[in-house]
């Protein structure tokens, strides 16, 4: 959705900035994860469009449900959203929030989903080549799916590398069909 994505950008860049500035990033993007999770219930979706729900009412669900997990500044920014009818944008500023986190950082996030579970050696392993390849840190998270079959799959922002079996078996299936 280009809009939301649109609406998200300068909360994520005002947020950025504000972390930025106090050194925090970690305490805003578990904060932002929080606001992001709440936002994305259903119960709470509903009462976005309701005429019932005043704008304080809705920051004050969202301050209530998080408790004293959030900072002022971030109580502010849900007052902020609120008032400006963009609660429901939360998990698309989290999600820019954290892209601009990994830019300054200069991490990316990777996915090892393997047939198999996989050693923390092969997991080093896996993360040096990464790192090598695309020139920052990688934080790698690891899943098994035993759909696979065997082999992996990693995923790491653009980059796709399909080493699994059932890619391959899938792409023999469509060589002997065409």
């Amino acid at each position: 959705m280009a809009e939301l994505s649109n609406i998200a950008r300068p909360y994520a860049r005002a947020v950025f900035e504000l972390a930025k500035a106090g050194a925090d990033y970690s305490v805003w993007s578990e904060q932002l994860d929080m606001l992001a999770a709440v936002a994305a219930d259903p119960n709470v979706g509903d009462l976005f469009n309701n005429p019932r729900v005043s704008r304080r009412e809705l920051a004050l669900v969202f301050t209530d449900v998080c408790g004293d997990r959030l900072d002022e500044n971030v109580k502010n920014l849900v007052r902020l959203l609120a008032q400006n009818r963009r609660l429901h944008a939360l998990p698309a500023i989290a999600e820019q929030y954290e892209h601009l986190r990994a830019e300054a950082e200069q991490t990316v996030q990777a996915e090892l989903e393997s047939a198999l579970p996989v050693s923390d050696t092969q997991q080093q392993r896996i993360v040096e080549a990464l790192s090598q390849r695309m020139g920052r840190r990688v934080e790698l998270t690891v899943k098994t799916n035993e759909e696979l079959l065997g082999g992996a799959v990693v995923r790491a922002g653009d980059l796709v590398i399909d080493g699994s079996i059932r890619a391959r078996l899938e792409k023999l299936a469509t060589a002997i069909s065409g």
